[in-house]
């Protein structure tokens, strides 16, 4: 007897407990202000630019300054006689150095232009919404939510009656 009287008192405590349960409804709310939540972002980005510099084909080289200047010498000292024979030879010396050097070296001068490309990084602050924070008035109350939403003027609200026990 003392078993089925423990199974009734059970049966009838998990019933009123059923009843004390809480009760949901939805309803809606006058939504006072709506303040966007914002963060600054850094999004580094690479900035480049192309310039054009001059290109030479090769090093410029002394053998035609040495062989103009031999030749020159050698043609000068055939004109003149005495100190005259001399002042020749070294003119002809220097033209035929210089006159080598050019022949020589015609071909190293810039022949063209070589892209050259350069990059640096530079930030880039973006400014991203990440939610609204949202007050609102229900029932004489205010409140303060964050929503992933701008809701309007009225925002739907969730309510939860439970008794004091």
């Amino acid at each position: 007897m003392k078993i089925n009287s423990k199974l009734i008192v059970s049966s009838l405590c998990l019933s009123m407990v059923s009843l004390a349960s809480a009760a949901e409804f939805e309803d809606s709310a006058k939504v006072v202000s709506v303040t966007p939540q914002t963060e600054q972002i850094n999004q580094p980005r690479q900035e480049c630019r192309t310039e054009y510099v001059p290109v030479e084909r090769q090093s410029r080289s002394t053998g035609g300054s040495i062989l103009g200047g031999v030749a020159g010498a050698i043609i000068g000292n055939q004109v003149g006689k005495g100190n005259g024979r001399t002042a020749a030879t070294a003119a002809g010396a220097i033209a035929g150095a210089v006159v080598g050097d050019r022949l020589d070296n015609n071909d190293n001068r810039p022949t063209g232009e070589q892209a050259v490309r350069q990059c640096h990084t530079v930030d880039h602050w973006e400014t991203r919404n990440n939610g609204y924070a949202v007050t609102y008035e229900y029932r004489g109350h205010t409140y303060t939510s964050v929503l992933p939403y701008d809701p309007g003027s009225r925002l739907k609200v969730q309510i939860s009656v439970v008794p004091k026990i």
